[in-house]
Order: C-alpha cells, then structure tokens, then sequence
C-alpha cells in the first residue's frame, strides 16, 4: 500500500509519502525544494555519481513512522543539503523547516 498526505510543519506544506514493503516500510518526507527519507536512502550515491543534480536530501535511520521520521536526528545529509544549512545530528523537522517556502 502508498500513501500519499499533505502534511503541515510550523505552517509550512510538505508531502508524506508511506510505501509498505515486505518486512519494512519507505518513508519520505519532501517539498519542492528537497527531502527526507528512512535508511533506504542512498546519500552516496546522490554525492558521488548525481552531483551534477545538486539534490538537497538526508538520511534518518531507525524510523517506522513519519512522525518518528520528523523527531528522528540526519545521520547522513548530502553536500547541496549541506548548503541549506543541514548537518548531520539535527532532527529532520529542524531541517525542513529551513527548506520551508
């Protein structure tokens, strides 16, 4: 099953998205300007061999839920997020916040 739910911080909008998958579950939170997801997220990858898309994105691990998923601290963020003002240990709701349009 997805699900797809806007999702209001601070009032700000941004989109949460639940895939359930076998034995875990993708979780991502977004907006226009970049995203959040579960551990399933590969940072490197988005550094290394997709710089050139300068995609603004981090990491939390250990989350089942999109409300744990907000409390939860980045432990990998990539370079473009970095230049938002993103740093690993911040909690993913502080993050986007400073995305926030």
């Amino acid at each position: 099953m997805i699900s797809v739910k806007p999702l209001i911080i601070e009032n700000h909008p941004f989109t949460a998205i639940r895939v359930e998958l076998p034995k875990t579950n993708l979780l991502v939170i977004s907006n226009e300007v970049g995203y959040i997801m579960c551990g399933a997220l590969d940072v490197d990858l988005l550094n290394d061999k997709l710089a050139e898309r300068k995609i603004v994105a981090a990491r939390a691990t250990g989350v089942k839920t999109i409300d744990q998923l907000l409390d939860a601290p980045l432990d990998k963020v990539t370079k473009e997020a970095e230049n938002k003002g993103w740093q690993e240990g911040m909690s993913a709701k502080e993050a986007l916040l400073k995305i926030a349009e």
